[in-house]
């Protein structure tokens, strides 16, 4: 398997005097999900900065391959005054939209619709939606079902788990019985 991540000795804090990280290492290889699991603060939403170079880290080194990433808060994901659908036509083909639609419980007619036209977990859906159709290598997911119920939470898990020979998933969560069930290593910090 293709590694989509490596950190290597990776440290960093918001000041020097206190690290959030030091000398910490992950890699991630396609097929593969690996959870990191904290408290809040830890530095979890911190590790996606540094991947996605929004943040620099004082040592180390972070390679990442092509990747796409799914918010805690749907709301702030999409424009307020563009469709969905325009939205996600800006930054990936579209030619398995429907195919997708299906598998992750969602009508075509939201995505004509405004973002605050939706409810969190319409619009989280439509999140998810939109990272996979950019056919990343590496899908970065933070807390990505927590806005959905436990129906369709289970629904968009097994819809991940099935594009794993195409992507490895680094997944934030707070809820270590979803890491458990779908991670090959969780990684408490």
């Amino acid at each position: 398997m293709t590694d989509v991540l490596e950190v290597h000795n990776v440290s960093f804090g918001y000041t020097k005097d206190t690290l959030l990280f030091e000398e910490f290492s992950l890699s991630l290889k396609k097929g593969e999900v690996k959870a990191i699991v904290g408290a809040s603060g830890a530095g979890k939403s911190t590790l996606f900065e540094l991947i996605l170079k929004n943040l620099k880290p004082f040592s180390g080194e972070i390679t990442a391959a092509e990747c796409a990433q799914v918010f805690q808060d749907p709301y702030s994901s999409f424009h307020p005054s563009y469709t969905l659908l325009n939205q996600i036509k800006d930054v990936a083909p579209i030619d398995e939209l429907q195919s997708l639609l299906k598998l992750i419980n969602l009508d075509y007619d939201l995505l004509l619709k405004l973002p605050h036209e939706l409810s969190g977990g319409q619009l989280q859906r439509a999140s998810i939606l939109r990272a996979m159709l950019m056919k990343p290598d590496l899908l970065l997911l933070d807390e990505p079902t927590s806005a959905l119920d436990n129906v369709i939470q289970l629904e968009v898990m097994h819809m991940l788990m099935k594009s794993l020979d195409n992507i490895g998933i680094l997944l934030i969560t707070h809820d270590m019985e979803l890491a458990s069930w779908c991670a090959d290593e969780v990684i408490v910090i």
